[in-house]
């Protein structure tokens, strides 16, 4: 009798090990991306400016980063390094929250029934899924908005065109139709879908690599490891794209008020952007790019980590029991 009794715990103890483990559900992935958003909107924009005006500089008036920066500040004012900022961490909150409960949602579709696990091809469709959908749902109509004001020089609202982001999207829609506001849209996609499929993987694979975390496993990364994960997961997707987001800058920044469109769409944008600035124009702000992306996805991380962790610490981890 202790015997089967002892093979029947035995028995027991290995379902118990081999059932998919409990998942963390969308709408908390969504609440901390949320929130992640949010803080790294705040500490971040300056770069994204900087960036913007770096892409769309045909003439040369910038001569670097720390240049540009500088010349935005002493003409403009220090002000100006904000601007956009409103629909920017606007932007960044609701496609955080898009982005993590989306990816969620399809990493659900791709796992195995039993075991609870995602392959690796599953983590990247669910990825490039999430990217697709954020950039087409939220990405390109906030971005166009938040180009077009970023470009404008001076802080006097009598001589800028927009005069801010609600005014700015009515007159695109007046002057360009609804569709304006989805001006680059294709290239949005490819950026975001590639983006988000190299980092949701190479997210999870680091935190495995250095960490040993596996999700749902009840384990905290301190914010330092979020960190260091989250930055390096980061890193991969501003080389890979860095077309992609120049032509999608172009694209978006042109408007239909001095008559033809300069870029008729994404290829013809990439060619024509090659044959008259050369090769490296297509990676024209890609170390603003590098200095804003990997740092935000650190910190956008390391908020969504505790958030998650905290969850799974006290509700997984009470569903086991």
């Amino acid at each position: 009798m202790k015997q089967e009794d002892g093979g029947a715990k035995a028995q027991a103890q290995g379902n118990l090990n081999s059932a998919p483990k409990a998942a963390i559900p969308p709408y908390m992935k969504a609440i901390s991306g949320s929130l992640g958003g949010i803080v790294e909107a705040s500490c971040l924009q300056p770069i994204d400016v900087i960036k913007t005006r770096l892409q769309l500089d045909r003439s040369g008036n910038y001569k670097g980063i720390a240049h540009c920066g500088t010349t935005i500040a002493r003409t403009e004012g220090v002000r100006a390094l904000w601007k956009g900022l409103t629909p920017f961490a606007t932007h960044l909150t609701l496609k955080y929250a898009l982005r993590m409960g989306s990816n969620a949602m399809f990493q659900s579709v791709f796992k195995d029934p039993k075991s609870g696990k995602i392959s690796n091809q599953g983590r990247l469709l669910s990825g490039f899924g999430a990217g697709v959908l954020e950039a087409l749902a939220i990405v390109t109509p906030f971005e166009v908005v938040k180009i077009r004001l970023q470009q404008q020089r001076g802080l006097s609202p009598e001589l800028l065109k927009y005069k801010g982001p609600v005014h700015c999207a009515r007159m695109i829609v007046k002057e360009e139709g609804i569709l304006g506001l989805w001006a680059g849209a294709a290239p949005t996609v490819m950026r975001n879908g590639t983006n988000q499929a190299a980092m949701f993987t190479a997210k999870n694979a680091f935190d495995i690599l250095l960490w040993s975390k596996h999700e749902g496993d009840g384990k905290v990364l301190l914010p330092w490891q979020s960190m260091i994960s989250g930055f390096l997961a980061g890193t991969a997707g501003p080389i890979c794209t860095g077309p992609f987001d120049v032509v999608k800058t172009r694209l978006m920044a042109q408007s239909r008020e001095g008559g033809e469109l300069k870029y008729k769409g994404m290829i013809h944008a990439i060619r024509t952007i090659y044959s008259e600035e050369g090769l490296r124009a297509l990676w024209k702000g890609l170390l603003p790019r590098l200095m804003r992306i990997p740092p935000g996805q650190a910190i956008m991380w390391t908020v969504a980590d505790q958030i998650i962790g905290l969850y799974e610490r006290r509700h997984l981890k009470m569903a086991e029991l």
